[in-house]
């Protein structure tokens, strides 16, 4: 079969997938702001986490991004978040202001450039750089428009494409869809996802300026009325929309399903939303069905989950980030903080299983589940499940005994809770590992 005339998904560099959550306000069970992301990269790309305290700089000098070069501030600030092991940038992350900041492929009718900045760069640089999420949507938008997206997202293939972004703050929650140098955003009431397709329709908060002209000069857009993004600027000519339309669905029926119950609880269960089959994977649909593609991807090599955040924002900061280290489905959510030195183990990861680190460590056990989902996914859900109970009360204790504490002993006491968490966790790692390597011998 000709390359023309293969299934799309057969082709190896078609990739693509990420989802993520905010909710604010009276959607939320305590009235906080809430936001998670699922990653979904190549599925033996590590994501190990990266820990940047805040800096200043020499205004003006030139930052080195992945693809290219642009002037630095004069101060970043302190972030977290999880980083393909080859890149400057991230796929999500939060930093001490309570900005949190995800990014997913979309496709649009504009040509991507050859070089330009990832939208993993531009997470990153809108974690280092605003204090709001507004202000996160200003610095990304101006980087955009000065620097133009662009460059291959993936280190075996050329992959460039455009970017969505979901931004929130313990106040706000914003989408924003940009297609080159051209975008949209959209504030939501009090709840919204994103996927891989752009959303936002006539129902946007603000259009760059020259949006609606660019559109109609290239005769996308003939409308007498309220401009329409999406309609404009959405393109399906690359690939068809079932490998979004039902990771998108998903999470909007949820949103809507738990609006006014949603907690850090109600998050874990989506992100490890497999469609029908709940939690535990069950394999057998094929690339061309829409059940394919979950929420917790496992659709290589379109997309497979290779990290997943959520995190309550808070005025003051983030209190603890709860990440997951390949599909959140064999993984627990871990609590690190801003404010500690991470374990080595999560900070450590390359490009093969002899580099180490916590990601590999999942990446086998996900490699021994996938011999027998339908057993395998039970053990690993039910022990997970009560190790994340464990964790949970142990760090509500914790947050209760140090939330006096100076910043000194609050940083010492974190990096001694991380390390203290991590342990018991590769511990119960350990055990689960052998027990699914004995089963299979």
């Amino acid at each position: 079969m000709s390359p023309s005339r293969m299934p799309w998904w057969s082709v190896s560099d078609v990739r693509v997938s990420c989802d993520s959550v905010a909710a604010k306000g009276a959607a939320t069970r305590n009235g906080k702001t809430l936001f998670a992301k699922n990653s979904d990269r190549p599925a033996g790309e590590c994501q190990p986490l990266l820990r940047v305290p805040a800096k200043d700089h020499e205004a003006g000098r030139a930052l080195r991004c992945q693809y290219i070069e642009i002037p630095h501030v004069a101060h970043t600030h302190a972030f977290l978040g999880a980083r393909p092991y080859w890149l400057w940038g991230l796929e999500h992350g939060v930093n001490e202001h309570g900005v949190a900041i995800g990014n997913h492929t979309i496709f649009t009718r504009d040509p991507v450039a050859d070089t330009g900045l990832l939208g993993m760069d531009l997470v990153r640089l809108g974690l280092e750089r605003a204090a709001s999420a507004a202000q996160a949507v200003d610095v990304i938008t101006a980087l955009i428009e000065r620097h133009g997206q662009g460059g291959s997202g993936y280190v075996d293939t050329v992959w460039p494409y455009h970017n969505s972004f979901l931004i929130a703050d313990p106040g706000a929650v914003l989408l924003l869809e940009a297609s080159a140098g051209h975008w949209a955003v959209r504030e939501a009431a009090s709840a919204a996802s994103a996927s891989n397709h752009t959303t936002i329709g006539t129902d946007w908060t603000r259009l760059s300026s020259a949006c609606e002209r660019h559109a109609r000069d290239n005769g996308w857009w003939t409308g007498e009325t309220r401009f329409d993004f999406a309609a404009a600027y959405r393109d399906t000519s690359v690939v068809p929309p079932v490998i979004s339309s039902g990771r998108y669905g998903a999470t909007c029926a949820a949103l809507a399903e738990y609006s006014g119950r949603l907690d850090l609880g109600a998050l874990r269960r989506l992100m490890r939303d497999h469609g029908a089959s709940g939690e535990i994977h069950k394999p057998g649909y094929a690339p061309d069905d829409e059940r394919y593609y979950s929420v917790c991807m496992h659709a290589d090599p379109v997309g497979t989950t290779t990290a997943s955040m959520m995190v309550e924002l808070e005025e003051g900061g983030p209190g603890p980030v709860w990440i997951a280290f390949c599909n959140p489905c064999v993984s627990p959510y871990l609590p690190v903080f801003l404010d500690g030195e991470l374990p080595a183990d999560m900070e450590r990861g390359g490009g093969g299983p002899s580099s180490g680190g916590a990601w590999w460590r999942f990446k086998e056990l996900l490699g021994l589940a996938e011999a027998d989902w339908s057993r395998s996914g039970l053990l690993l859900r039910d022990a997970w499940r009560a190790f994340e109970a464990e964790a949970l009360e142990a760090c509500t204790v914790h947050a209760t005994t140090h939330q006096a504490a100076s910043a000194a002993e609050r940083v010492r006491a974190n990096t001694a809770f991380m390390r203290d968490t991590w342990r018991q966790c590769v511990s119960r790692l350990d055990d689960l590992t052998a027990r699914l390597r004995s089963s299979l011998s």
